[in-house]
């Protein structure tokens, strides 16, 4: 057999087949069936083989989501083939292509790394988030359904995020649900409270319509009344029992207020029945009373409504619906005759009436002497000093005016 070479591989003469590397030469096998051309042949297309094999890698670690664990073993697995490949071809350059795809699997391990530890972080900032909510809303909310809801839903939202280390989700986690229980004691003890607080107002108030029931009879309206305002303000600082006994106390509270309430009625509408021949003749003295106005004679009309007032004493009570509007007539006259007389004592006051006397004749001293000076100032040419005096008593005159004007009154 003759031998035959290839760029990277050659048969010799006894038929041995050889493939060059950058190691060297070494054997692939054997070929006695033919030409050295046609072992050249058969050998490249096992190379071509290897070929599309590491082409086909290549594809998938580019186009699609293969893992770099799974790919790391492929590379392997075709180093492998190609390390120890029965084929003549280019195999360094497959195993620097296989190089290649391994420093690009090895970058593509770090960037799922770093988006690992970036989704961690970002799972750790929510059930962190989660868990800050959770004991919140067991320390401070009292909005007991709202409260309850929310916990389900954050519960929710912890089991949708992404999980993290296990030490860190372990202790979160515990921290969240210690936020749940306490919410529930507290809860819990909440209503335990106010099923105490209802049942301590339920007998309260048993009370209450007990003292309610008991005066439901009672005549002393007055009295009485006052007292039924009490309990209901006592009522309504008791709190509220359950509904139940709510709803039947207060019914049974109602009706004795009610039933004493219009026995009043009753009776303040007979009696201001019985009143109203007082509020006749009440109606008659206001009449003659409102003649007094306006008041002309104050001795006069004082002794008038002297008289007034005591048959207005002797006539009695009136119905309560007409009482202020009769009050409110006579107090008006009162008052005017109240006013008239301080008037009277004003203009006849002696010493009001020598106050006003001196204040004439000070005015009047004073304007003389004002007279004096305007005229000595005229004389001697002295105009501003003549202005001074002129403006000075034309003041004067005005103030005179005024004060015996006022003097006036008490001659009248």
């Amino acid at each position: 057999m003759s031998s035959a070479t290839d760029p990277y591989g050659r048969v010799d003469e006894d038929g041995t087949v050889y493939v060059k590397t950058a190691d060297g030469e070494r054997v692939v096998g054997s070929w006695q069936a033919g030409a050295p051309e046609e072992a050249l042949a058969y050998f490249r297309r096992k190379y071509e083989a290897l070929v599309t094999e590491v082409e086909l890698l290549e594809q998938r670690v580019r186009t699609t989501d293969l893992s770099p664990a799974q790919a790391e073993q492929s590379i392997a697995r075709l180093r492998e083939s190609v390390t120890n490949a029965h084929a003549v071809g280019d195999l360094d350059a497959l195993a620097r292509r296989l190089d290649m795809l391994s420093e690009l699997v090895a970058k593509r391990r770090e960037e799922l790394r770093a988006a690992r530890e970036h989704a961690r972080n970002e799972a750790r900032a929510i059930k962190e988030r989660i868990v800050a909510e959770a004991e919140r809303i067991a320390a401070e909310e009292t909005h007991w359904k709202n409260g309850g809801e929310r916990l389900r839903q954050l519960v929710e939202e912890w089991k949708a995020a992404d999980r993290i280390d296990r030490p860190t989700e372990a202790a979160l986690w515990k921290r969240l649900s210690a936020a749940r229980n306490a919410f529930t004691k507290r809860r819990k003890a909440y209503f335990a409270s106010l099923e105490d607080q209802r049942e301590q107002a339920r007998k309260e108030k048993e009370r209450l319509v007990a003292e309610a029931e008991a005066m439901v009879d009672s005549t002393d309206w007055s009295e009485t009344a006052a007292a039924y305002r009490e309990l209901m303000r006592r009522w309504k600082a008791v709190g509220r029992a359950g509904r139940e006994a709510e709803e039947e106390l207060w019914a049974r509270f109602k009706a004795a207020q009610d039933t004493f309430f219009a026995a009043r009625a009753a009776a303040y509408a007979e009696r201001d029945h019985e009143l109203r021949g007082n509020a006749e003749i009440k109606e008659q003295l206001l009449v003659e009373a409102e003649r007094l106005l306006p008041v002309r004679d104050v001795r006069q009309a004082r002794q008038a409504l002297r008289s007034i007032q005591e048959r207005w004493d002797a006539a009695g009570p009136v119905p309560r619906d007409m009482r202020d509007r009769l009050e409110n007539r006579l107090r008006k006259v009162e008052e005017a005759v109240r006013a008239a007389e301080e008037a009277e004592w004003q203009r006849t006051n002696p010493e009001a009436r020598a106050r006003a006397e001196a204040t004439v004749a000070q005015l009047r001293s004073s304007i003389e002497q004002l007279e004096k000076q305007l005229a000595q100032a005229r004389e001697a040419g002295r105009d501003k000093e003549a202005k001074d005096a002129e403006e000075a008593l034309t003041a004067r005159r005005a103030w005179l005016e005024e004060a015996e004007r006022t003097l006036a009154e008490f001659t009248r």
